[in-house]
């Protein structure tokens, strides 16, 4: 079965007076239980579908959907439950991690609006959470400024794992923390793997790429250019 599929979708963008067209009518399709991968040179547009694949980005022609069925009714896009389905961890932990609330608390936060509304169990399961993701406790209740940049981007992947999502879109993951820390997370996103996570996983890094993706979609100048396994691509 296909969880994520994109027909024809482009994305245009003004500025100036001037049109940009940041994606080009591209399909793309994301069967449950794999990683697939988006590889392309910064500016290549990677990054912008793949906010569209998770409904932050609104496409100006084309259309996704989510199990067969378009994620977007009218001007709602991933409408009431479907919401969590698709979960997103950008290059910048930041965009996601409240700079004023300690790290335990912004993952208990959303365990409470989807899992439990008792406070107490939510920072229980938030903090067994942070736990696998490789964060203490001590580390848990400090502030997003306090920590590494590792541990902050591992801390957003469990705050989008908190919603108990089906597919986890990672944008650049591992393109602002050093070695030690890809590699901590590389092997956290294996674990993932192995638990069923369906990922779509966007990077330049070909290495990254073909150590994770089953198959992968080589991106240029807002366009395709190339499409298989991670075998063929990557001989």
């Amino acid at each position: 079965m296909n969880l994520l599929e994109a027909f024809g979708v482009s994305v245009t963008f003004k500025s100036y007076g001037y049109e940009v067209q940041a994606v080009k009518n591209v399909d793309f399709v994301l069967p449950q239980g794999q990683v697939v991968g988006i590889v392309g040179e910064s500016g290549s547009g990677k990054s912008t579908f793949a906010r569209v694949l998770s409904g932050i980005q609104e496409p100006t022609a084309g259309h996704v959907t989510y199990m067969g069925k378009p994620i977007q009714e009218g001007k709602e896009i991933y409408k009431g439950e479907l919401r969590k389905a698709v979960q997103m961890v950008f290059q910048d932990p930041y965009s996601s991690l409240n700079p004023r609330m300690r790290i335990v608390n912004a993952v208990a936060e959303a365990v409470q609006i989807h899992q439990t509304s008792n406070k107490a169990e939510a920072q229980q399961i938030a903090l067994d959470l942070l736990k696998r993701m490789g964060i203490s406790e001590i580390d848990a209740f400090k502030y997003p400024s306090s920590l590494s940049g590792g541990q902050r981007q591992r801390a957003s992947v469990a705050r989008a794992l908190s919603v108990q999502p089906k597919i986890l879109i990672a944008d650049e993951p591992t393109s602002a923390i050093d070695q030690s820390a890809q590699s901590q997370l590389l092997e956290l996103f294996s674990e993932l793997i192995n638990d069923g996570l369906s990922i779509v996983l966007v990077s330049h890094d070909l290495g990254v790429i073909r150590y994770l993706t089953d198959n992968v979609y080589v991106m240029q100048n807002g366009e395709f250019v190339e499409s298989g396994s991670s075998a063929q691509i990557f001989p």
